[in-house]
Order: C-alpha cells, then structure tokens, then sequence
C-alpha cells in the first residue's frame, strides 16, 4: 500500500499541474473565439500522437511519446508560454525553463520526479525518434491551428513566410508525408498575404 506521504506528494503534484490552464498561448482555438492554453495544446498533442504515428518515418515508443506530450509543457506554470517567434523571450528561454522543471517535477515522490523530468529532458535535447516525433506533433500543431482561424497568432504578431518554415522544419524529416500539406498550407497564407514575404 502506498505511503500517506507519497500519494500527498502525487496530488500535490496534480493539483499544480491544474494551473497550466491558466497559461495563454498566442496560438487561437480552430474558430478564433479565443486563445488556446498550454493544457488544452498538450491533450491535442497528445491526441495527435494516437492519430498521426502512422505517418512516422521510422517506428516509435508511443508511451513514450504520449509521456513527453503530456509534460513538455509543465514548466510553463513557472516560466510563461515563451512565443515561438520572440526571439528576445527566446534568449533566456532554457534557463527559466530549466528551474521551473527542478521545481514543478521535485514535487512528485522521487523516482516519478526523475522519471517524468527525464521524458522532459528528452523531449528538449532531441536525441531520440520519440522526441521528434513529439516536437513535430509541437510545431504541427499551432500550424494547423493559425491556418483553421484564418492567420491566428501569424497575422497578429507579422509572422514571415520563412520564420514558419524555420519553425516546421522539424516535420519535414519526422513527418515526411505530412510536409506537403505544410507546405501547401504556408503558400496559401503568403498568397493571402496573413504571411509576410519577408
């Protein structure tokens, strides 16, 4: 039976992950009625995990991957949803994230800390097919989303043609079936010009 002690360091653990509904991102919901959060982003990425593994260039451990969605984010209940395209937020990007993972991880029971903050780990250093694959799914993701809202957080924030396809790089080697549908996509929006040229 699980110790008093532990099972108060997993709710509390929950119980604080609870907030990373309240982080905004730039990225709006599919019908632009208002801004995602990084919890809502995480499940989504999660879901696409389950939906889209087929289309990976070389197998995957899905539970791995599933793990690594469900806590890339968390950090963000410290640090802030840092925007992709904010090159000044950037600069000091892994050292805010960095003391945020010590923290909201060394929450949990010990060996769940060091479990669940090496799938972070892992998710950043993107040694692994895993963390590819997940990062992929995290770049795809606000794609598709700027793209369902007309622009989203693209045209608010004078987004470029070249900044997105710096961005989603990533699943062009990851998600080689799925880079043609992003590239068609990023055309579109240059031609409607809700992508800056330059």
């Amino acid at each position: 039976m699980a110790s008093e002690r532990r099972v108060s360091e997993q709710l509390a653990f929950l119980l604080e992950a609870d907030r990373l509904k309240s982080v905004l991102r730039r990225t709006p919901l599919a019908d632009d009625s208002r801004q995602e959060n990084s919890a809502e982003h995480s499940w989504h990425l999660v879901l696409a995990a389950l939906v889209l593994r087929e289309h990976l260039a070389e197998p995957c451990d899905l539970l791995a991957v599933m793990e690594m969605l469900a806590v890339h984010d968390l950090v963000e209940i410290d640090a802030g949803d840092t925007f992709a395209y904010d090159v000044k937020a950037q600069a000091d990007k892994a050292e805010r994230e960095g003391a945020a993972a010590e923290r909201v991880f060394g929450l949990l029971p010990p060996d769940q800390a060091e479990r669940l903050k090496a799938r972070w780990t892992e998710f950043e250093e993107q040694h692994t097919i895993d963390a590819r694959f997940a990062n992929a799914l995290d770049r795809l993701q606000p794609l598709l989303l700027n793209a369902a809202s007309g622009g989203g957080s693209w045209r608010a924030h004078h987004v470029t043609r070249a900044q997105v396809l710096a961005r989603v790089e990533p699943i062009r080697e990851t998600l080689p079936g799925l880079w043609p549908v992003v590239e068609r996509i990023v055309q579109e929006f240059t031609d409607k010009g809700l992508l800056r040229r330059t």
